[in-house]
């Protein structure tokens, strides 16, 4: 599932192309045909997003789209494609030049259209999003209460938003933090730099277009472009060694998804 710097990168991309000017917006499938009708040809206010979820408003209306799993977007300039396929939304513009842009979405868990009100009780249910100006004291609030592991706190987006799968595997080990460990038995300290690196990688993932979250000196090469086999210490790396201590890298299903630690670098 796409992670908080995808959507973050997706919304300013969105807002440079289309926003301030009038968009087409079609629904090939059918699935939002009635919802697309209401803002076609409507003058585009802002793309924004928090975490997961992406908000393109139209005066009161505000299209919302969650990708989930399988949602993603295509995009490009000039006239676009025939639509093939469950195509769910279109949107057409003249673009900052005047030169055709368009967007496709397609496999989306959510795109619905909602009012500025219905907006707000959406925002209202997530946690604080480490790429946007918002209270990580939020978050320690139900961290700090919880008997809940932090491996799965760190997943809920009613707690911490925009955090996925990768993030979440990834600073747990820079952190040296066993994601079995009760939310209540971390540190504020701790949590305190937890936040902290999240807004430092999620920042660098918005600018890079993906995520790396090791240090140049525990690469195979500390120079040059990061490779793939590089880009992280943990996830994905189950029965691999350790790039810190050599021992077997660990997975099991939590929360739905595959987590991966190191049992010696994040011991209980």
């Amino acid at each position: 599932m796409p992670e908080g710097h995808t959507l973050f990168r997706l919304a300013r991309e969105q807002h440079a192309a289309f926003a301030g000017r009038e968009v087409h917006v079609t629904s090939p499938q059918g699935r939002f045909a009635a919802e697309a009708e209401l803002v076609d040809g409507r003058v585009l206010d802002e793309v924004t997003s928090w975490g997961k979820h992406l908000f393109a408003v139209f005066g009161p209306d505000v299209v919302h789209v969650h990708l989930g799993l399988y949602g993603k977007y295509t995009s490009g300039r000039g006239i676009p494609p025939e639509p093939r396929g469950a195509l769910r939304m279109r949107w057409e513009g003249p673009g900052e030049d005047g030169e055709g842009v368009w967007t496709d979405l397609r496999g989306a868990t959510a795109c619905e259209l909602l009012t500025d009100g219905e907006m707000g009780l959406i925002l209202d249910r997530l946690g604080p999003d480490p790429l946007r100006k918002s209270d990580p004291g939020k978050a320690w609030a139900r961290i700090s209460r919880s008997r809940v592991t932090i491996g799965a706190l760190l997943m809920d987006q009613a707690v911490l938003a925009g955090v996925g799968n990768v993030y979440r595997a990834e600073v747990l080990f820079r952190h040296g933090i066993s994601p079995f460990r009760a939310g209540r038995d971390l540190g504020e300290t701790e949590w305190t730099a937890i936040w902290a690196d999240l807004v430092v990688l999620l920042r660098a993932g918005v600018k890079a277009g993906r995520i790396v979250t090791t240090r140049p000196e525990d690469r195979s090469r500390r120079r040059g472009a990061v490779t793939r086999d590089d880009a992280h210490y943990v996830y994905r790396r189950a029965g691999l060694p350790c790039r810190i201590c050599g021992t077997p890298v660990r997975t099991e299903v939590m929360v739905g998804r595959n987590l991966f630690w190191c049992p010696t670098c994040q011991a209980v």
